[in-house]
């Protein structure tokens, strides 16, 4: 296993997964990191979209992702996403495949502000549906 690790994190990690939690680690699309998180034992990770969401003119940080999920689904660990997901941009993430969840619920509580949470929910499912 590459790099020094604390045995406390390993424990934790290995805790929780006995006891039916699933662990996911929040990483940046990097495949190192991603097999990082793999070697530790995390069932799945959440990739950071900030760098896709921060980035609205540059096709680059939306391929990381899609390497990164698919390295990831390769590993074995199940994939999440988010971070800056708006009702603009999330449906490119949403593409992605091997994506199975994204955390997306500061946007919508946002939005539920001004048109309910009910609209909200169905206008973000409604995006996410239309991708896949």
């Amino acid at each position: 296993m590459g790099g020094k690790t604390d045995p406390k994190l390993i424990d934790a990690i290995d805790r929780l997964n006995a006891g039916g939690i699933t662990v996911s680690l929040f990483i940046d699309p990097n495949l190192a990191t991603i097999d990082r998180a793999a070697e530790l034992g995390a069932p799945a990770i959440e990739l950071h979209t900030g760098d896709y969401a921060n980035s609205p003119d540059s096709s680059v940080p939306l391929e990381r992702l899609r390497q990164a999920a698919l390295h990831a689904k390769a590993a074995g660990l199940a994939v999440h996403a988010g971070h800056g997901l708006t009702y603009v941009n999330v449906q490119p993430v949403a593409a992605i495949t091997e994506v199975e969840e994204l955390n997306i619920g500061h946007t919508i509580v946002s939005r539920s502000i001004t048109v309910g949470m009910e609209e909200a929910v169905r206008e973000m499912r409604s995006l996410v549906d239309s991708a896949r």
